[in-house]
């Protein structure tokens, strides 16, 4: 371990780690389910309380307009829950971005609810590693900088969405507005794996719904006179599939749609998630869909209507965030912590903020697995551990006045 500056010691010896369990527990036993308004609204007014510690001003942002479509083809209106914002010192020269999010995957009638010490350092919740346990590792390594004495020429903005889980499309214009001019930004989901490795670059992620409309008819006396949706949705979804190459993901979903067995079906909604590697790969997937739905609706004789966006874009480790993640990884090797970094197949709120020019290292929460099940599990000796780990990084981009 190396030595560190007087500013630097005083922030890693602030980190508290019994606190922020405490503040873990806490929160990971409100259920915040990405639907649950009401538990999403109670989780927001924890975390505006939490994070008024900081010198800054703290504000819940409505979330932005979003539709879907339903299981019978219409478009509707989709709820999304508060956003939490907090502004510190925000005409400081040098500024920073950080971000988490306040959802989980889990409904609340969902069976897992509660926490389970698994051993003396392994706790087993809903959300205790993605990513309660990452917000409490931000807001603990923002307190210990203000301890340190950042200076009036250091500055930030923390942004904790209600809808990650769910591709932030009510968030994602916030997001954009609030990287510009940044010179970084860190999000906290938890490492790539236990021992504490950073997610490097990351594909893009679109989700669309595919509605077909076809015509019915008696299965039995004139099927000839039907068009067939759920076969025109079925053919689209074997379609996709067989392009999926290396650079391409594609995953049919769900069909919704079908009806009795003597009556030829008039409507189906496709479910496809398409993730390409890089920006071209992006540009070929939006031709893929617009080609196969086009020869889907002459082959069928059925319309097709295609609702959804590419709401995560490509993520690569360009020379900005290449510096960044430099910067990071030195940091835990003088903290005594061999930290690296590989390329992942997730997505999260770091693609949005990569596409905005803005250098980020998305993965700075704690240490834990299987996330999104409910064998989830939090290595809460990574609290302190990743607390302090943002800090040094925040203090050393301060000393270089940025990456």
């Amino acid at each position: 371990m190396s030595i560190l500056s007087p500013a630097e010691q005083r922030a890693i010896d602030h980190v508290d780690q019994q606190a922020m369990l405490a503040q873990v527990e806490r929160w990971a036993a409100i259920n915040s389910g990405s639907r649950n308004l009401a538990g999403l609204t109670q989780m927001a007014d924890e975390l505006a309380t939490a994070f008024a510690a900081l010198p800054g001003s703290v504000s819940l942002v409505e979330p932005a307009e979003v539709t879907a479509v339903s299981p019978s083809g219409e478009v509707q209106p989709l709820a999304h829950g508060r956003h939490l914002l907090v502004e510190v010192r925000p005409e400081a020269p040098l500024r920073l971005l950080l971000t988490g999010h306040m959802d989980t995957v889990f409904p609340a009638d969902h069976s897992f609810q509660r926490l389970k010490w698994l051993d003396a350092n392994t706790l087993n919740g809903p959300g205790v590693a993605d990513m309660k346990g990452g917000i409490a590792v931000m807001l603990a390594a923002l307190r210990a900088v203000e301890a340190a004495g950042a200076g009036d020429a250091f500055g930030y903005d923390v942004l904790i969405n209600s809808d990650e889980e769910v591709g932030s499309l009510s968030s994602s214009a916030l997001i954009e507005a609030r990287a510009a001019g940044k010179a970084a930004a860190l999000t906290y989901e938890p490492s790539a794996l236990p021992d504490g490795t950073l997610a490097g670059a990351r594909p893009g992620s679109g989700n669309f719904s595919i509605t077909v409309r076809g015509k019915s008819a008696h299965a039995g006396r004139n099927p000839e006179d039907g068009r067939n949706a759920l076969v025109a949705a079925a053919d689209l979804a074997v379609r996709l599939k067989a392009a999926m190459r290396p650079g391409l993901s594609v995953n049919p979903a769900k069909i919704d749609g079908g009806s009795g067995n003597n009556v030829v079906p008039d409507l189906a909604v496709l479910r496809v998630n398409l993730r390409p590697k890089t920006p071209q790969d992006e540009t070929e997937a939006r031709i893929l869909l617009h080609d196969l739905t086009w020869a889907i609706a002459v082959d069928h004789d059925v319309t097709v209507d295609m609702h959804g966006s590419f709401a995560r874009p490509p993520k690569p480790i360009d020379p900005k965030a290449a510096k960044l993640f430099a910067l990071v990884e030195q940091a835990g090797a003088d903290l005594g912590l061999a930290i690296g970094h590989r390329d992942t197949g997730g997505v999260c709120d770091g693609n949005n903020i990569a596409a905005c020019g803005v250098p980020v290292v998305d993965t700075m929460g704690v240490r834990g697995g299987s996330i999104h099940s409910d064998a989830e599990y939090l290595l809460v000796d990574s609290l302190a551990e990743r607390a302090r780990l943002s800090a040094l990084s925040i203090l050393r981009i301060i000393g270089q006045g940025g990456v």
